[in-house]
């Protein structure tokens, strides 16, 4: 008895270490890289929490169908106490009388049973149990690359909203320059009144786009946070790695890749395996069990000794057609199954070859807002010379601040996509 207590005790000191999950990293007061985003995501998210407690729990599914295998041992005692009433006639006694007495009967065995074949049943049972265990880690893999998307889009997203935060600032800016112009010219009686007020709503605009950005901004964060598994509240800044890297691939390879590194491919062809095993199992169930077993003990008051051994053979002959629906039922599965890896195979090949359309796609954008940029600036630096000039006009002046803004903004919107199409493009490949 007390060893068992000691054993509850310690197994009780246990259960808080075993529940602890890792605590937050130090995200605050520091700049983060990409990288470091992903490793705190992969290590303290709850959902990998999650998915690691689902594989355990399929591992130890594998264990119980197992125990099946191995010898079952059984102790039982049983006490009974059995009152008995006899009722007898005695002429000595002058008449009839009852008797009551009471039996004790005590039983006290321990019996063994082992299964010793059954063509192979508990051994497919192990089998589907093995392919179940391989699936839920594969879901460990698959929520790993899940959460790796989603950090680089957060991270990303976080750094677009500040680029705008930064073109629509510099756009506010130039605005407040522009104001400041038109009311002078309005005050030596060079423009109209409609300078200044058309001046007004360039700089009323820009600061609700400001504010619309450091909006953005707050909920990418949030985002990021999110995804990383920490408070949504934590003020995390990130390094600004949003400029263009030309990339180069090859697009067999990377189907190839695809079909080997993809865990939602490899979940599929391990159903279809498991499926499989099933069939076999509900093939088997057509066949009978031998089981060999044995019981040692004492019976009586007395406690004499008793035991027995037996080999039995069971064999279920007829049950309503439940074993035949069993068996067509799995061997349906099996057909499906196997369907559902083509249909991914043809999924995975058509998501690869979006995503490098998409990164193509960016890349080209890229190129093209850089050129707008560039000229749109020098546009506006004209525009402005003319404004300050006398001989150019407000809304040409506008026009100019107007279409650099948008120019700017087109190209932090492509570096923007162009990254979050280079981590989609490993998402689909299925890397990290």
């Amino acid at each position: 008895m007390r060893f068992v207590l000691a054993a509850l005790g310690l197994l009780c000191a246990a259960l808080p270490a075993l529940a602890q999950t890792p605590s937050p990293p130090q995200v605050a007061g520091r700049v983060i890289t990409l990288e470091e985003a992903i490793a705190i995501s992969l290590e303290i998210q709850p959902q990998i929490q999650a998915r690691l407690g689902d594989y355990e729990a399929a591992r130890f599914r594998v264990d119980q169908v197992f125990a099946t295998l191995l010898p079952q041992l059984t102790g039982s005692w049983t006490a009974a106490r059995t009152q008995s009433v006899t009722g007898s006639t005695s002429v000595a006694a002058g008449g009839a009388r009852t008797v009551t007495f009471f039996t004790t009967t005590t039983v006290a065995r321990v019996a063994l049973s082992q299964l010793l074949f059954d063509f192979g049943k508990s051994f497919a049972s192990v089998e589907v149990a093995r392919k179940g265990a391989e699936i839920a880690f594969e879901d460990v893999e698959l929520q790993r690359q899940a959460l790796t998307l989603a950090v680089k889009e957060a991270y990303t997203n976080l750094l677009f909203a500040q680029r705008l935060i930064r073109v629509n600032r510099q756009a506010l800016e130039r605005a407040g320059l522009n104001l400041r112009s038109a009311r002078g010219f309005f005050d030596v009686g060079t423009r109209p009144k409609s300078d200044v007020t058309r001046a007004e709503v360039d700089v009323a605009n820009a600061r609700v786009d400001v504010i619309r950005a450091s909006n953005a901004e707050r909920l990418a964060r949030v985002a990021l946070n999110t995804a990383m598994g920490i408070p949504s509240d934590t003020p995390t800044q990130v390094v600004d790695n949003l400029a263009y890297e030309p990339v180069k691939f090859d697009r067999a390879q990377l189907q190839t890749n695809a079909l080997r590194q993809r865990p939602e491919y490899r979940q599929t062809k391990l159903r279809a395996d498991a499926a499989e095993a099933d069939l076999k199992r509900r093939f088997l169930d057509f066949l009978p069990d031998i089981t060999g077993g044995g019981f040692y003990g004492a019976a009586r008051a007395d406690m004499n000794e008793i035991w027995e051994l037996n080999l039995n053979l069971t064999w279920q002959l007829f049950d309503g057609g439940n074993r035949i629906a069993r068996y067509r039922e799995s061997r349906a599965l099996v057909d499906a199954s196997r369907a559902r890896v083509k249909a991914l195979e043809l999924d995975i090949a058509r998501e690869v070859e979006q995503s490098q359309i998409g990164v193509e796609e960016a890349d080209e954008r890229i190129q093209a807002a850089q050129v707008a940029v560039t000229s749109a600036q020098e546009n506006f630096r004209l525009a402005q010379g003319r404004f300050d000039a006398g001989v150019g006009t407000i809304l040409e002046l506008t026009d100019a601040q107007l279409e650099l803004t948008r120019a700017q903004n087109q190209e932090a919107q492509a570096l923007a996509d162009y990254r979050i199409a280079l981590a989609r493009l490993d998402r689909s490949v299925g890397r990290r």
